[in-house]
């Protein structure tokens, strides 16, 4: 009978590293709370590590104090040691999106991989018992991933019951459905419109970078103009503007219709946003 994935944990040689991953999300924080609470001779020799990009959102920062401060251990920064208009340089200003995630691997990744080197390292990932997805795995042979929650049964019900009764669901979740960079090519088009409304200094740097990284191409009859296609925007249905403006006019419309009623925001993140969807997802060591 194959051992569990805390049987593994707690037999593996006493040099091997113990490592967990935190992007900020719902997942790797609750599994953090998880291990803690339930096997607190595995969350001894737990190492928290965060890869920042420097271009994540506050409401992340916030999450990770709260966490050091009820895992009583603090949380290691990772980082590329270069921002991310560096790397858009060096890949030719051609914008990450889903075929082309270029800013996961060299701002999340690498620094991982580096943090980890040659060590025999036990990897813990947060996929739930309800999810059909791999996530991130280290093609590294030093490097052993384990699932507590799908081994153990947690569902995303659970989840969100952990974080309620410890340091809370992170303050993002009320108008966007992952963690990560705050611009980020998986948010949805309503999200763009969070981003704007609630950061919008962000906002306007997303619009431009999108706006200085785009196609300008002469044309006979109206002189030079922009082209928006693969690599030139942040959304494949068109630029920032566009997408903000569509978000808007759907917003229009639901709140003619009171299509949503008169819920809490935590009840429609729970029930509504489907932030599981594979076809959806970033690389899960930037995401879960």
């Amino acid at each position: 009978m194959a051992k569990k994935w805390h049987e593994l944990a707690l037999e593996a040689p006493e040099d091997t590293r113990h490592v967990l991953g935190i992007s900020g999300g719902k997942d790797s924080a609750a599994l953090a709370i998880y291990i803690k609470d339930n096997y607190p001779e595995i969350a001894d020799k737990m190492e928290y590590f965060f890869t920042d990009t420097g271009a994540e959102l506050q409401e992340v920062y916030d999450t990770l104090d709260l966490l050091e401060g009820y895992l009583g251990k603090s949380i290691t920064r990772l980082g590329s040691g270069r921002d991310f208009e560096h790397w858009l340089t060096l890949h030719d200003n051609m914008l990450p999106s889903v075929r082309a995630r270029w800013c996961t691997r060299v701002m999340k990744i690498k620094p991982f991989e580096a943090f980890v080197g040659d060590d025999s390292v036990i990897s813990y990932v947060g996929i739930r018992a309800d999810e059909n997805r791999e996530g991130y795995i280290s093609k590294k042979s030093t490097i052993a991933a384990v699932f507590p929650f799908a081994e153990d049964g947690i569902v995303r019900e659970d989840v969100f019951r952990m974080l309620e009764e410890s340091v809370g669901i992170p303050a993002y979740y009320k108008w966007r459905s992952r963690s990560g960079c705050y611009f980020c090519f998986f948010q949805r088009q309503e999200e763009w419109l969070g981003l704007k409304r609630r950061h919008p200094d962000l906002f306007q740097k997303a619009l431009e970078m999108e706006q200085n990284v785009a196609q300008r191409k002469f044309d006979w009859s109206t002189g030079v103009r922009i082209e928006s296609g693969k690599g030139y925007t942040w959304h494949q249905s068109g630029t920032l503007e566009e997408i903000v403006k569509r978000a808007e006019e759907r917003e229009r419309f639901e709140k003619k219709g009171n299509q949503k009623g008169n819920s809490s925001w935590q009840e429609i993140l729970k029930n509504e946003m489907d932030d599981d969807d594979p076809e959806d997802q970033a690389c899960l060591i930037c995401a879960l």
